[in-house]
């Protein structure tokens, strides 16, 4: 009876102990489970923050290149035409009043064109093409070097946000060879498939080694910028030899 007794106990002790052990693994789990939780949040919090303040940069840069733009072209080229409008239409010649007549419509094309830019809105009227299209086409006419575009597969779809920031990356890219690289031609290529589109810049400039200046503020914040909106930049560049950005995003980021 002794032995039964001491068994019976044994047996309660252990059941007491493994019924301790289980609700202290399930406590544990779910507390592991509700930290994970938490970290996750905030992790999505985090990505989301960094993601808002990209768009928050990019417009802002876009809008001071805007501001910039909209100045020079009012002095060099408004305020031309202003002065021309005044001369003719001081004329008593008949024929220059009608050619200041037509210059001050001219002017007020040229600054309804220019009003318009001063609003991001301009982003949802034109496709991603047809914005490097207009860019290669400024940059062909100052003379500085040819151009070349290409486009493979269907047509990018993207919203204004993600479009936005592919556009700074672009005007950054060709900034920065018209800068540094000194070419004498630059190309953009622009291919899209079922899974992902790649847009390519290219120039047969000076090139740089790339294992020296990858890291560089203004690379970095490229690739942050790509990674942001869930694609990544790759680039290959060598001294004498050119440089080629490739922009690559996942058609599930778009």
């Amino acid at each position: 009876m002794e032995n039964n007794g001491s068994d019976l106990f044994v047996i309660i002790l252990l059941g007491f102990f493994l019924m301790l052990f289980m609700v202290s693994f399930i406590i544990i789990m779910v507390i592991y489970h509700r930290q994970r939780q938490i970290q996750n949040r905030q992790k999505v919090e985090s990505m989301k923050a960094a993601y808002e303040n990209t768009i928050l940069n990019v417009e802002k840069e876009i809008g001071e290149d805007i501001l910039g733009h909209v100045g020079r072209e009012l002095h060099d080229n408004v305020g031309q035409l202003l002065s021309l409008a005044k001369l003719n239409l001081s004329s008593s010649k008949v024929e220059k009043v009608h050619e200041g007549k037509v210059l001050i419509n001219e002017i007020i094309r040229e600054v309804r064109a220019l009003s318009k830019s001063l609003n991001l809105d301009w982003v949802d009227s034109i496709t991603l093409e047809e914005f490097i299209k207009k860019e290669l086409s400024k940059l062909e006419s100052t003379g500085f070097c040819k151009v070349a575009f290409q486009k493979n597969g269907q047509a990018l779809q993207l919203d204004k946000e993600k479009k936005l920031v592919l556009i700074r990356i672009i005007q950054e890219s060709l900034n920065n060879a018209i800068k540094h690289a000194h070419p004498s031609l630059i190309e953009i290529t622009v291919d899209s498939d079922t899974s992902k589109s790649e847009i390519t810049i290219k120039d047969n400039g000076k090139g740089f080694d790339v294992s020296k200046n990858s890291e560089g503020s203004g690379m970095y914040n490229l690739k942050n910028r790509m990674t942001t909106i869930g694609g990544s930049l790759m680039i290959r560049s060598n001294i004498g030899k050119g440089t080629e950005l490739k922009l690559v995003l996942p058609h599930s980021a778009n």
